[in-house]
């Protein structure tokens, strides 16, 4: 069994590496319509600093082949509460469209 400070523990890390999936999904999207993720993300949330984590994948990201939908990551993004970006990608996605 573990104890309360273990499972915290584990519980953040599964977060965090979650939350790692998450911004490779919102990059390889980015990429797969040639958008550039950091300047999107930036619209979404201007007040913030440079994400870290989103610099570091995009440094780091070996592209896949992977046709990740919009309704999809829009979804996922949601989950985390990164409604900003999701509307954000949302309109990315109806632009597309035309």
């Amino acid at each position: 069994m573990m104890d309360q400070k273990t499972m915290t523990d584990y519980i953040i890390q599964k977060y965090q590496e979650d939350e790692h999936v998450m911004i490779q999904l919102f990059v390889q999207w980015c990429q797969n319509y040639e958008i550039d993720p950091l300047s999107l993300y930036q619209k979404a949330y201007p007040t913030q600093g440079a994400n870290e984590t989103l610099k570091s994948i995009i440094e780091n990201n070996e592209p896949i082949d992977l046709d990740i939908d919009s309704g999809t990551l829009i979804e996922i993004l949601q989950m985390f509460g990164n409604d900003d970006l999701a509307f954000m990608v949302s309109e990315e996605a109806n632009k597309l469209k035309k």
